[in-house]
């Protein structure tokens, strides 16, 4: 008896149909869900996530002590920025950063008057550049000694004075440079000790 040809792939979507869901009622009440706390069994409908619940406690009071600070004192806001821009005990938040710095900077703040230069001159994460208001803040800090700043000046002012796709190519070229000083080229004021900020340095 000869048996008539039947394609590999038919025979995987007969198959294939005959398999049906389990209905709602057979499926299983629980769940493994493995968090935090370890891996239980819990209904399927249960929920773990709580965007309310503070999971780092300490973390949240050294930040609330540190901002209290900074509103007193721009060393501290300096500290703050530059720790909203690193992610350091803070979620990494760029304009959070420009805020605090510009903060320090309006109160005479040398370091965060050139920090914010540079921010400004090579754009800072999903911020871009903006020359002249790099000259604003680099001019305040040369004027107060800062080197750096006044390098920086000669370079912020030649930029405003260049055109915008000329200016643009430059800043890619050493924006990346320009990054390893936030991350590593200027120090903290403040440091954290078992009775609070006290000054490091």
């Amino acid at each position: 008896m000869i048996r008539p040809f039947v394609p590999l792939a038919a025979l995987v979507l007969a198959g294939c149909a005959q398999t049906t869901p389990p209905a709602p009622e057979q499926q299983p009440a629980m769940v493994r869900i493995c968090d935090n706390t370890g891996c239980s069994d819990r209904p399927r409908n249960s929920a773990t996530f709580n965007p309310n619940v503070d999971t780092n406690p300490e973390q949240t009071r050294r930040i609330a002590a540190l901002t209290a600070l900074a509103e007193k004192d721009p060393r501290a806001a300096y500290d703050l920025g530059l720790r909203y821009f690193r992610g350091d005990g803070v979620p990494q938040n760029g304009y959070q950063a420009l805020q605090w710095m510009r903060s320090a900077g309006e109160r005479g703040h040398a370091q965060a008057q050139m920090a914010l230069g540079r921010a400004y001159l090579t754009g800072v994460q999903e911020m871009g550049s903006d020359p002249a208001e790099a000259e604003r803040w680099l001019t305040l800090a040369a004027g107060r000694g800062n080197r750096e700043a006044t390098k920086l000046l000669a370079e912020a002012t030649a930029a405003k004075k260049k055109n915008q796709d000329e200016y643009r190519d430059w800043v890619n070229l050493t924006r990346t440079a320009s990054q390893g000083y936030w991350v590593s080229g200027y120090t903290y004021y403040w440091v954290w000790s078992p009775g609070g900020w006290r000054q490091g340095y």
